[in-house]
């Protein structure tokens, strides 16, 4: 009978194995050199942390870490809390090709962390470790666009989000987390940084030092990069865009809040300026329109019967001011639409306050998207944007329900429209002539794949915005003692209307799936993010 080869192998190394009694005293088990390695054999101690330690150089990308990061907290194939992604340069011949594993970086100052409207977040004094809570969590996602890395990950089953927290139950007993002891080669290690010497670092290095650089959240975790990396080294697809998920919901409820907020708006000036006809009625048709936007908000919510919370953290979060001030909104806008149905005294300094809410909760929903992980998003263009919508759509739905001058609602419509047309085209050329990859990668969608819907917008938004406002209102605008309208010229505005409102929800779904964000790479690899 031939020999097991596992025991010829045991023989040939001069091996053996002894007995030992039942109940005799185990062995101690001892961690080989290789292991010790990868984990400190202390604890942080004050102004210290935990970070993870990636040498890119011994890296294969087995992705024996997803694997067992996956197994180690039951997640499905679909949510990878620990990512390996290809980097590649060089010219022909000398050419190579390298591999970076990333989890979550337990960041100094986590953009997570902040901008959570539950504070869901919480951030380990003891360790460092950012750590997610699934209990806490309403599923906005708002996070999984905060983070430069796109650590979180949102799980549609659950309706929450979650995140790696550096196994920190295997931390507290000695043990090494599941992507440390599974990487065959050691390309993954626990480290204690010092976090003062760190932001120095930081702070202090050129790029490509392995070291993070502006990417708004002080990574703790700290790369070896290959000691041939080329110059022009970029992630493996990074030009490969396609379209982002478009989040209806919040197409809906964004471009239908500042609807509402540009009718009150319309609504006060008009009143300022003595119209005083149908102001009642136009007030309330506005705020059921809010209503309506503001209950389409929560089908964004993985888990909407917790909205509530979404207030808590108005402190920090631009979401959570968003929630507040249009929740004051709409108390308020409902108080002035009371005023001006019974003709009540006051309403000029209610309808000013109602005003400078609703455009202080719009500039909220557009400080929401100006996060650093998203360029196309990160610019005051949003601001104006966001802003301008409520400027052409207000207008048009007081014309609609008779609440103004139809003469001066249709010129203002068709102004603020062109204003709209130039910011597209300053937002377009910003991403064409920019060396960033994100932002040439949005124009490239716009110009491709987007292309339809985008010249479908601006057709949609000439006619509804400019062309027929202007017609509708054309015995005016010659005659400014003309007649107000006829059923032909109400028939037209609520075409406008409706062309227009369409060109807005357009507009702001192609806002949402344009986007390119940034590679995980980026604040480490400066040529991940920049067009060669």
């Amino acid at each position: 009978m031939s020999s097991l080869p596992l025991l010829t192998r045991v023989k040939e190394d001069g091996v053996t194995f002894a007995l030992t009694r039942r109940g005799s005293s185990p062995a101690i088990a001892r961690t080989s050199p290789t292991q010790e390695a990868r984990m400190p054999n202390r604890a942080p101690a004050p102004g210290e942390q935990y970070r993870f330690h990636v040498d890119m150089g011994k890296c294969i990308a087995c992705k024996c870490c997803v694997v067992a990061c996956n197994e180690q907290n039951g997640n499905p194939a679909t949510i990878n809390w620990r990512r390996v992604e290809e980097i590649e340069g060089g010219w022909f011949p000398m050419t190579m090709r390298a591999s970076l594993s990333m989890g979550c970086n337990h960041c100094l100052e986590p953009t997570c962390l902040q901008g959570c409207p539950v504070d869901a977040y919480s951030k380990d004094p003891a360790t460092g470790i950012v750590r997610h809570s699934a209990d806490a969590c309403i599923g906005c996602q708002y996070c999984t666009w905060n983070c430069s890395y796109g650590v979180p990950q949102y799980n549609p089953e659950r309706g929450v989000v979650s995140k790696c927290d550096m196994c920190h139950g295997r931390l507290s007993i000695g043990q090494t987390p599941a992507c440390v002891s599974a990487c065959p080669e050691g390309a993954i290690a626990i480290e204690i940084v010092n976090v003062t010497k760190w932001r120095e670092s930081i702070d202090t290095s050129p790029s490509n030092a392995g070291l993070p650089k502006n990417d708004g959240s002080l990574s703790t975790t700290r790369v070896t990069l290959p000691k041939t990396l080329p110059p022009n080294a970029t992630p493996v697809g990074v030009t490969n865009v396609v379209p982002e998920h478009p989040h209806w919901p919040l197409v809906v409820m964004t471009v239908l809040t500042q609807l509402a907020v540009g009718a009150f708006t319309t609504i006060w000036l008009s009143q300022l300026f003595g119209a005083a006809a149908h102001l009642g009625t136009a007030a309330l048709a506005s705020l059921i329109v809010g209503g309506l936007a503001l209950s389409a908000s929560t089908l964004h919510l993985g888990r909407p019967i917790h909205a509530y919370r979404a207030i808590r953290m108005w402190r920090r979060s631009w979401l959570s001011r968003e929630v507040l001030l249009f929740s004051a909104f709409s108390g308020i806008a409902g108080v002035y639409a009371a005023v001006l149905w019974f003709g009540l005294p006051g309403g000029g300094y209610i309808g000013a306050l109602t005003v400078a809410v609703g455009i202080a909760g719009v500039t909220s929903s557009a400080c929401i998207y100006r996060v650093p992980s998203r360029p196309a998003w990160n610019t005051p263009y949003t601001l104006l944007q966001f802003n301008l919508t409520a400027a052409v759509l207000g207008p048009l739905f007081a014309a609609v329900v008779g609440g103004g001058n139809l003469r001066w609602l249709a010129i203002g419509a068709a102004t603020m429209a062109s204003a709209q047309f130039v910011l597209l085209a300053l937002r377009l050329f910003r991403c064409i002539s920019s060396d960033s990859l994100e932002l040439r990668g949005t124009a490239r969608l716009l110009s491709t794949v987007l292309a339809g819907r985008l010249v479908l917008r601006g057709v949609l938004l000439a006619l509804g915005a400019v062309a027929l406002p202007l017609l509708a209102a054309g015995p005016q605008l010659l005659t400014p003692n003309a007649p107000t309208g006829s059923m032909a010229g109400a028939s037209v505005m609520v075409a406008a209307l409706a062309l227009a409102t369409t060109a807005e929800i357009v507009g702001r779904y192609l806002f949402f799936v344009s986007v390119v964000p940034k590679h995980l790479a980026a604040p480490y690899i400066a040529s991940a993010s920049e067009a060669s």
